[in-house]
Order: C-alpha cells, then structure tokens, then sequence
C-alpha cells in the first residue's frame, strides 16, 4: 500500500502598498486576510514587503529600489512564489515574472486558486474555470517566451497566426462554451428554485469564515462542510427548516470578501440569484474578528451590486465566544476579556440599536439560540402571513429544544 504523502507548503512572500486611500493600519489588515489566503490555498509566509507610492508603479507596481530588495531576499531564501495584495495588470504581470523569475500571483489569482480547489460540484468547476479563463485572456502574453514566431510552410504564407493569436481563439472558443453551459444550468436552477412552491426563502450572507455553515448545521440538524479556512463553502446548499411548527427553506451562500474578482461575482450568477431571490437575509457577522465594520460594509455593497441590498434582513452577530476587547493603558473602564460581557451589556452595544433584527450568538456553543430562533420565527412568520393570509392560526410559536426535553 502506498504512503500518504504529507501536504507540502509553498514558501512565499506577501507586497502591499501604502497609498492615499490606504494606510499602514489598513494594509497591515488586508496582508493579514492575504496571508490566510496563502495558507488556506497551502503557502506559509515567510516575509512582509511594503512600500509608500503615491500609486502603483504602472511597470512593477513597486518601485525599481523594492523589486531589488524583494529579488535579493527571495534569491538568499529560495522563495518560490511572490503574492501582491491587488490585481495586477498584464503588463505588471509579465515584467515581475522578467525581473523576479519566480511565479507571481495577485489577490485576484489567489482567490480564484482557492475556488478552483474548493469547488467540489460540476456546476461549481464550470463557474470557477469560467473565472479563470477571463481572468487568464489578457493575461496570455506572460506564457510565451517565442511570441514572434509564426506558423510556416505550404498555405501559411504571409502574416498568418501567431502562437499567441492561436491560443487567445482557443481560450475565447472556450469561454463561449463555459458561457452556455452555464446559461442551461442557470435555467435548471432556476426550475428548481420555482419548484420549491411558495415556501418562505431565507438566506444566510456574510464575509468568508463568519460561521454560516456552522450556523446552517445548527439550525438544520445538517452536515454541511465548516472548516475554519477561507471559502470552505462554494457550492449552494439548500436545507428545510422548522421552528415551532412553521417551515422554511434556508440557504447557505459562498462567502463574500474585500476586493472580490469581478470574474467571480459573473460567473457565480446562479449562485447569487440564491441572494436575489431569497425573502430573508440573515447577515452573520464574526464579532470576534477586529475588522468586522469592514466586513459588513464589504458585504453590504457586494447585496448593492446584485441587487439585494432592500430585502429585509436580521444581523446575527456571531463568535461572542471567542470576543475579547484590547485592554487599553490607563483604561480601567474597557473589560480585558470576553468574561466582562454579559448578554445584557452586547444589547446596549451600538450594534443592538441597528435599524434591522439584531441578535448575539456562538453558533459553536448555540449559545442565544432561544432568541434567534424566536427572531427567525417573527421574521419569517411576517412573511409567510403576507403570502397566506388565512394560515394564520395554523402556526403557534414554541421552543422545540424545550419541547424535546
């Protein structure tokens, strides 16, 4: 029997800039959530690089002094693989591979490597190696070290077609097939979505690793795959639920994150339409995590650009079990651990006071499951009232945990 072989890490470095619209406390954030990515599509991170530019260097993106810096230091440390925190551009792309000669990967390229390991379904495969090509099409010049060599010989006389020409046709011929592959899944979806009857639709959203799934298994009695890395979920996953005696459906949704791949929110179409077409949205947050205001806004205007941003929605605020305040020098009023916080004192937080639904969990622990599930309830209830107006005394809420005791 053969060996299992262990999985090997790449060793890589991360670059950032510091701009106007990006300070150090920012960008030492976004290389934090980078350096996740690397580990979660299997790189350790074996340096920082940063630099101040009034914008990014329209050849190499850093300036000529950094690219040393970073060719000296990967060089004496045998790294093989440098990440940027933005999408570069071709011309970007082609140039460091030139000046560093090891592999260059963006954000962008990155977080596609990781959805093309996650995706586990056929439709899921299709919408990821859809991303991939339009993302590699203007990009193909970086491929080719023989670019001006033409075809020769009998019939191919004259200017004939580059090797370059060739494979850009062949990656557009396939992009067109991708295309309408996924146009007859989108319809089959789209059939199955409208099968579901009139069945109150509720969706769970938020940025990558804020728990949905660990909240979909919790509330569904489900399994579905939660793993403490980024992306554990891309492929839609529908389950039915039942408080007290009333039904719904509940979906739980690929993640969004910061500078989310174009590429990806077309290609992911269907997945999103999960989004569009839901009554419900449940918006989890990790509270835990430092930058979770960002979060929310990141995830607020990815529902503004598809279209889902009016829906009605409750905030689930989740992770109060692994929240713990900086304690600030001198400051004797902020608590130093999660201890010091009751379930009281989260509900006289600013985020209690939000204008929608709001509630504090630990979808781990099921810790204020009660009270979600009463607020699920409410909400829902409102909903399938106004679509079946004369089923009103049929539902009566009650705790199903306290009835199974």
């Amino acid at each position: 029997m053969l060996e299992k072989k262990e999985h090997t890490y790449e060793q890589a470095v991360l670059v950032g800039l510091i701009t106007k619209e990006q300070d150090e406390d920012k960008l030492i954030e976004y290389l934090d959530e980078l350096e996740f990515l690397a580990f979660t599509a299997g790189a350790t991170v074996e340096k920082r690089f940063f630099q101040r530019l009034a914008k990014p260097d329209p050849k190499t993106f850093v300036g000529s002094g950094k690219a040393e810096e970073i060719k000296s230091y990967i060089k004496e440390h045998e790294i093989g693989t440098v990440i940027f925190d933005d999408e570069l551009t071709p011309s970007q792309l082609k140039n460091l591979e030139r000046e560093l000669e090891v592999k260059i990967l963006d954000r962008t390229n990155l977080i596609l490597d990781i959805f093309a390991q996650r995706a586990q379904t056929s439709y899921a495969r299709t919408q990821v190696e859809l991303a991939q090509y339009e993302y590699l099409l203007p990009r193909l010049t970086r491929m080719w070290t023989h670019l001006e060599r033409q075809r020769g010989g009998i019939g191919m006389r004259g200017p004939g077609e580059t090797e370059i020409e060739t494979d850009r046709r062949i990656i557009r011929d396939r992009i067109s097939l991708l295309k309408e592959k996924l146009k007859i899944i989108d319809k089959q979806m789209h059939t199955q979505r409208q099968n579901r009857g009139k069945t109150v639709r509720v969706a769970l959203v938020g940025y990558t690793n804020v728990g949905k799934s660990t909240l979909m298994n919790a509330l569904a009695k489900s399994e579905v795959f939660a793993e403490n890395k980024l992306f554990a979920t891309l492929d839609t996953t529908v389950r039915k639920v039942v408080i007290g005696n009333l039904p719904f459906l509940l979906t739980d949704t690929v993640g969004f994150i910061r500078k989310l791949p174009t590429q990806l929110v077309e290609s992911f179409k269907s997945t999103l339409d999960e989004v569009r077409e839901a009554d419900l949205l449940v918006h989890v947050v990790d509270i835990s995590h430092e930058s979770f205001e960002d979060h929310i806004d990141s995830v607020n205007k990815t529902l503004m650009e598809i279209g889902a941003n009016q829906k009605p929605t409750i905030m689930v605020f989740n992770k109060i079990d692994a929240f713990a305040y900086e304690q600030k020098e001198g400051d004797d009023l902020t608590p130093s651990s999660r201890k010091n916080i009751s379930l009281e004192e989260w509900k006289r937080t600013w985020m209690a006071k939000s204008v929608v639904p709001t509630v504090f969990i630990s979808a781990l622990n099921k810790e204020n499951f009660p009270e979600l599930k009463k607020l699920l309830y409410d909400e829902v209830y409102k909903l399938h009232i106004a679509r079946f107006p004369y089923n009103d005394l049929l539902f009566e809420y009650f705790d199903d945990e306290e009835l199974e005791q």
